[in-house]
């Protein structure tokens, strides 16, 4: 929440300063490798667009007073506004405003990133209360050649075999459909510093969709060691988990997520793939359809302050982000966890019970060390072609309770890994 709270006020679109103050803020939370990529760069069917910064806007009234002030919030303004002075009639005016009448407080987010245009976003009670007669309307903004910046951590594992973590940096003050991914995203990779790992992790901090389109095209030789992946989004608010799958649908990295939803004991939605969203529609394109799935909470557009100035601090709660964080980090578990195990007693099961995994007399609430039917599962399923995972979706325990399983059976001498 601090470091949300201290991203919140910067002023955030595809290129720009903003992005680059929010990169160095992130930096000190992880060290990032920074990358500026020119305007005009061709990124597969793209072109990286100009870079725009904004100073200050507004629009003053008769008397000179600010109606709409940037300075009060950066929403005012439409993302890539060109720059304007001029004086305007309140008809003239209206066409560059836009609102939310069904959410008459709010001040709506909008952009206008590939087609040169200007405007003003305004609560619907503001708009109402403007008075015909001429407006002063001024964007001081820069629209030039500049840079794409994205920011990008890479974490050797004990394999080249990567899992990607992706999380956009460019939306302005949108406390969850941006810095509750970014923050996740920063504690995860903190955590994952501190411990081993059998897989190598590469974070991206990127503006939305070109910027990935951005990544990919500059790193088409590394996109190979990219075995799963991971779309972080949308993490804080109240709404339940949902986890979108990647384009293949049965990707590992999609079973480790449901089965993470299922055996949490709480609400949450799976969906299957679909063209739109966020940038696992670039990572799941056809000519790369990399295992990239997106975890977020309520889906895009179903939180009511989605795009719009309510998605603020009040919409963040802790506990949701928290819940998220965890979530994350046992995806990634059963993904470092994940191996197939060979029985190196096959004919008929051992004798479990002198190696205390198995009840020594027939009384029906007695126990072993270890639950023991997770145990037969696991010498029943270890014939070096099932995984743990596929052994937990077929005996319905979780994860950790047949991982439990094999760690007992492995210092037992009974199984080992399968090479």
């Amino acid at each position: 929440m601090e470091l949300i709270t201290e991203l919140y006020p910067l002023c955030r679109s595809l290129t720009g300063n903003g992005v680059r103050q929010t990169l160095s803020i992130i930096g000190r939370n992880v060290p990032l490798q920074i990358h500026e990529v020119p305007s005009g760069t061709q990124v597969f069917d793209w072109n990286v667009p100009k870079e725009w910064n904004i100073t200050d806007a507004y629009i003053k009234n008769a008397k000179g007073e600010r109606v709409v002030d940037f300075r009060k919030s950066n929403l005012h303004v439409w993302g890539y506004s060109i720059p304007v002075r001029a004086t305007l009639s309140l008809a003239d005016l209206k066409p560059h405003l836009y609102t939310l009448p069904e959410h008459p407080d709010w001040v709506p987010l909008r952009t206008s990133y590939y087609k040169p245009d200007w405007g003003f976003s305004l609560s619907h009670n503001q708009y109402l209360s403007l008075d015909d007669g001429e407006y002063e309307v001024c964007i001081d903004s820069t629209l030039a050649d500049g840079h794409l910046t994205y920011g990008e951590y890479y974490l050797p594992g004990d394999q080249p075999d990567e899992v990607l973590i992706s999380t956009h940096v460019c939306h302005p003050s949108m406390c969850n459909d941006n810095l509750s991914g970014i923050a996740i995203s920063c504690f995860l990779a903190r955590a994952l510093t501190e411990s081993s790992r059998r897989y190598s992790y590469r974070f991206l901090f990127i503006p939305v969709q070109i910027g990935s389109i951005t990544w990919l095209a500059r790193n088409e030789a590394i996109v190979p060691r990219i075995k799963h992946g991971l779309v972080l989004t949308a993490l804080g608010d109240a709404g339940f988990s949902t986890y979108k799958k990647s384009r293949q649908g049965t990707a590992e990295i999609d079973r480790a997520a449901v089965h993470v939803l299922r055996h949490s004991g709480l609400p949450h939605e799976v969906l299957d793939f679909y063209p739109h969203g966020y940038d696992e529609r670039q990572y799941c394109s056809p000519g790369f359809n990399l295992p990239v799935g997106n975890l977020r909470r309520a889906p895009s557009g179903r939180f009511p302050e989605y795009h719009t100035s309510a998605d603020n601090l009040q919409c963040v709660k802790p506990e949701s982000l928290s819940d998220s964080y965890v979530k994350c980090l046992d995806i990634l578990s059963i993904l470092e966890a994940n191996k197939t195990y060979q029985n190196l007693n096959p004919k008929c099961e051992p004798q479990l019970g002198k190696r205390g995994l198995y009840r020594m007399t027939s009384d029906l609430n007695g126990v072993g060390k270890v639950k023991e039917l997770p145990v037969l599962w696991v010498l029943n399923q270890s014939d070096g072609m099932h995984s743990l995972l596929d052994i937990a979706e077929m005996s319905g325990f979780s994860f950790d309770e047949i991982k439990q399983a094999a760690d007992s059976l492995t210092a037992c001498g009974l199984v080992k890994v399968h090479e």
